[in-house]
């Protein structure tokens, strides 16, 4: 089991902002491109699965543990709530407690999960990462938040949809392991995109008409011309700013980026996955995590997935999940004229 570092902001956009012409936020950009550098390399050890299936007995809980890092980088830092423990007088503990909880509710209620690896794991936070520190990370046993440069970034627990998504990467490591690299690694922010998108919209009871399918909604601080880090609705619109510049992703396979950057454009790419996966619920209506999710868990723990699954593959995986799940109905056809929609065949 491989065990990535993967960010919220990728790394592509804070190269693009340490060359910025403003001090601050380059000096911000280059301190968190270092800081990640630093972070990649440490090694953890993820704990391993008892029950990677989710099928554990008894009704689950989350075992939540906040640290503070008082802005410097060693991990986890110090211990400043766990679960079952009184708010502080910290709003950034706070609402990293509260993301942790939204992310189990999701995989338990909706999907029958015991944590993210199906056996209770616990759920750790670090937040006051570093200094200016304009990133969120899951690093393979736990998670850590900045407090943004308050230039760019504000504080990365402010979104919960960050939570869910850095969460999802455990939940992918210890279900399709999907190599963090070209095609399956897209498919691994992809599935963070989808998860993370779904924590926001079953903590908030949002329909798939009523959710924004922005991801890191808030995120951005107010002098920012964008919304979001990235648009599942509309990929490549989430934001155009003279610093930030322009949002790459594409959202069909005839804009597909090339590239030997960020292990092979994984956040950028992600954007043809995260579009069909949108048209896909969207088409179904109601709540994006009883049909359309349910289609994309099953087939994140199907055991059908090679670590180097690309597009065409996933894509025929989730057909062959929607017709496991639900026959020949209109869940199969929604996910068929998704990919096709996208540019991606599913035989």
């Amino acid at each position: 089991m491989t065990s990535p570092f993967c960010t919220i902001v990728p790394p592509h956009l804070l190269e693009h902002l340490a060359a910025s012409g403003n001090p601050a936020v380059a000096a911000a950009a280059r301190r968190t491109l270092i800081a990640d550098a630093s972070a990649r390399t440490a090694r953890v050890l993820p704990r391993a699965a008892a029950d990677p299936d989710g099928a554990g007995a008894g009704p689950a809980a989350p075992r939540r543990t906040i640290y503070d890092a008082e802005r410097r980088t060693d991990l986890p830092g110090v211990k400043v709530r766990e679960e079952g423990g009184e708010a502080t007088g910290d709003a950034t503990v706070n609402r990293a407690y509260a993301g942790l909880g939204a992310t189990f509710a999701l995989f338990r209620d909706a999907f029958g999960r015991d944590s993210m690896d199906g056996a209770g794991l616990p759920l750790l936070a670090t937040v006051h990462y570093d200094e200016k520190y304009g990133n969120a990370f899951w690093n393979g046993e736990q998670m850590v938040f900045g407090d943004g440069d308050d230039e760019i970034f504000l504080d990365f627990t402010l979104p919960v949809d960050v939570i869910g998504h850095e969460l999802a990467h455990g939940f992918t490591q210890y279900t399709a392991n999907l190599e963090y690299f070209s095609q399956s690694g897209a498919l691994n922010e992809s599935v963070s995109d989808v998860f993370g998108s779904l924590v926001k919209q079953h903590a908030l009871g949002q329909s798939v008409e009523q959710a924004d399918w922005l991801i890191g909604e808030g995120l951005f601080h107010p002098d920012v011309e964008g919304t979001a880090l990235r648009s599942m609705k509309a990929p490549g619109t989430a934001y155009d700013d003279d610093v930030l510049g322009k949002d790459p992703q594409p959202a069909h396979m005839d804009d597909y980026v090339r590239t030997g950057r960020d292990n092979g454009g994984v956040h950028i790419n992600s954007g043809i996955p995260n579009h069909a996966f949108y048209l896909v619920a969207t088409e179904l209506g109601g709540n994006a995590w009883d049909r359309a999710g349910r289609i994309w868990y099953d087939v994140m723990t199907g055991g059908t997935l090679a670590p180097e699954t690309r597009f065409a593959e996933f894509a025929a995986a989730t057909v062959a999940a929607a017709k496991a799940r639900y026959g020949d109905a209109a869940e199969i056809q929604a996910v068929m004229k998704a990919w096709a929609a996208v540019g991606v065949p599913t035989d």
